[in-house]
């Protein structure tokens, strides 16, 4: 089946021959027909697999240009995928005259969209807030309205738009077309179309995996606090064009921005808290090339098409499986390939379990790029600066002189010559990486023969009473666990469970001495409140740690009612208590 078998106006079939459109896609193939045949349409299908140009060519095909009221109102939950549809709309309308397209969204100024509907537009492209604020101004006349779509559905709901989708149903003509789209179908929606929508075709389009097959999709372990390095490295060796980095929260989004710009990356963030034309902006520069890499969370970069957007990096691997399919769905788009390649931390691991049975698709685990890999891919692009400088013939002239002067009055062999042009050409930024250092392997305390189970914590030859030392060493602190020498433990236990809780290296930690009922370890001083957090809720030998800086003093812990803390009770309850989540939308 080809497009010019869907009974389109020749208009629409010449602009998607200019833009290089061929054959529909399954849900444009099942969708086209009915919606020109008058029909109201409910269409579920995922992201990505062509829903915009399934609504918008009928729309235009059937357009009475000399209307000058809206005839059609396609909403949207976000100002992005508002502005991709109308971006769609002018495209396929290129070769129809005076079509009139006006995005209507919260964020822009109200004169823009005053002065463009005073003019007459055909279609408005919005989200539900900004209509409902136009439709009680009087300000947006739908009296006339022709056809109404509703994209992603489902989104716009959990969104918390549904109170407002079903009064700008319910303000509209009657007799007017509907077309409803969402990638799933919740009660709210079923009832929704049986209410407002006429008899309709109802189109589903099953696909074999929720995520493109044209997707590269890897995975790296890597401990929290590596995050950025490991990331740093990646930019270095992957042959990437544009690049969204996917962070957790708007904060997380505006660090990684920070620090990607400090290492010299053309990088910006968006999130809920960047004005809207500066988020235009910001986008308008990853399309012409200015920019680079967007860091962004998953609301600020919904809808959003880039076809610049080769690689997608999950900095923060989202918590569920549709989060992921939307944002490696930012890639790899209309036949492009992609890649897309998610940070896990070791607790994290199930998460990927989780993604492979949602998409059914195996994600490939990665290895961090070795410094031999990075500087490989430095020499490499050093090699290509030194062939394009070598084009420069009547450069080569000149300088070739240079050095031959240097040589002749300094008696130095030209290639010492070229290895210290090299030197400064790399300015304060070394060309190669130097090796990884190797951990350096740290002696536990030799213990004196007074330190045995039922002794003091004393000295060899100390009065009894006065306490060992413990000042660590500088720039480590000494960290007192609840565990010791009676409940079994062992340094290597102890270096496995902080090091995996806590994503610590090997040289974080200095000597662990473990006492009968508990123990102390040699750490960071600077230790996060993130990374105490997290090593909180460690456990060894089935029992919580308790982490704290060492005061030198023992210390009896109890509850508010005189009974011992949970970790001292039995190990089993912990299966009983009701997991806590936290959310955070960015």
């Amino acid at each position: 089946m080809t497009f010019s078998d869907l009974a389109l106006g020749e208009p629409v079939l010449k602009a998607l021959r200019e833009i290089g459109y061929e054959t529909p896609s399954a849900i444009q193939a099942a969708t086209i027909p009915p919606l020109l045949a008058g029909r109201d349409v409910v269409g579920l299908a995922q992201t990505g697999t062509g829903k915009t140009a399934a609504f918008a060519l009928p729309i235009i095909d059937r357009l009475d240009l000399s209307q000058k009221t809206p005839q059609a109102l396609i909403l949207a939950p976000t100002r992005e995928l508002a502005l991709q549809v109308c971006e769609a709309f002018e495209k396929y309308a290129g070769h129809l005259k005076g079509v009139h397209v006006l995005p209507v969204y919260g964020g822009q100024g109200y004169g823009v969209q005053l002065s463009a509907l005073r003019r007459g537009v055909h279609i408005v492209v919005g989200t539900p807030g900004r209509i409902i604020d136009h439709l009680e101004k009087r300000t947006l006349d739908l009296s006339e309205l022709k056809y109404l779509v509703l994209d992603e559905a489902d989104e716009m709901l959990k969104m918390g738009f549904a109170e407002d989708v079903e009064t700008i149903l319910a303000d509209t003509p009657s007799t007017k077309q509907v077309a409803l789209f969402s990638a799933t179908m919740p009660a709210t929606i079923r009832r929704m179309s049986q209410q407002y929508l006429n008899d309709p075709a109802e189109i589903t389009v099953k696909t074999k995996t929720t995520t493109s097959a044209t997707i590269t999709q890897r995975y790296l372990i890597v401990q929290w606090q590596q995050k950025m390095d490991a990331l740093t490295r990646i930019l270095e060796v992957e042959n990437f064009d544009g690049m969204i980095v996917f962070g957790r929260t708007k904060i997380v989004t505006e660090e990684i921005a920070e620090k990607l710009r400090a290492r010299g990356y053309s990088a910006a963030a968006i999130n809920g808290d960047i004005a809207q034309p500066q988020r235009e902006k910001t986008v308008n520069q990853l399309k012409s090339g200015k920019l680079d890499i967007l860091v962004a969370t998953d609301v600020a970069a919904r809808g959003l098409d880039v076809e610049r957007i080769s690689h997608v990096v999950n900095f923060d691997i989202p918590t569920d499986t549709e989060s992921y399919v939307h944002r490696i769905g930012r890639t790899g788009r209309a036949g492009r390939s992609g890649d897309a390649i998610s940070f896990v931390t070791p607790r994290e691991r199930g998460l990927v379990n989780a993604i492979e049975r949602a998409t059914r698709q195996e994600l490939t685990q990665m290895q961090l790029p070795s410094v031999d890999e990075v500087n490989e891919t430095r020499l490499a692009r050093f090699d290509d600066r030194i062939t394009t400088a070598l084009g420069e013939s009547g450069q080569i002239e000149v300088f070739r002189d240079i050095v031959a002067h240097y040589v002749r009055n300094h008696d130095v062999p030209e290639v010492d010559v070229a290895a210290a042009l090299a030197i400064v050409a790399q300015g304060e930024t070394p060309l190669l990486l130097e090796p990884d250092p190797e951990p350096q392997r740290r002696e536990r305390p030799v213990r004196d023969r007074d330190d045995r189970p039922g002794r003091d914590d004393r000295g060899p030859g100390a009065p009894r009473g006065e306490r060992r030392d413990r000042q660590a060493r500088e720039g480590f602190a000494m960290y007192r666990i609840a565990v010791g020498r009676r409940h079994r433990v062992e340094p290597r236990q102890i270096v496995g469970a902080l090091a995996n809780e806590g994503g610590l290296r090997r040289d974080d930690f200095g000597a662990i001495d473990i006492k009968p009922e508990f123990s102390l370890v040699e750490l960071p001083a600077n230790l996060s409140s993130d990374t105490m957090a997290r090593l909180s809720d460690t456990r060894i030998s089935g029992r919580l740690i308790d982490i704290r800086p060492d005061t030198g003093r023992p210390q009896r812990r109890t509850d508010a009612g005189g009974r011992p803390p949970r970790e001292d009770r039995s190990f089993g309850d912990r299966d009983s208590r009701k997991p806590r989540h936290k959310r955070n939308d960015g």
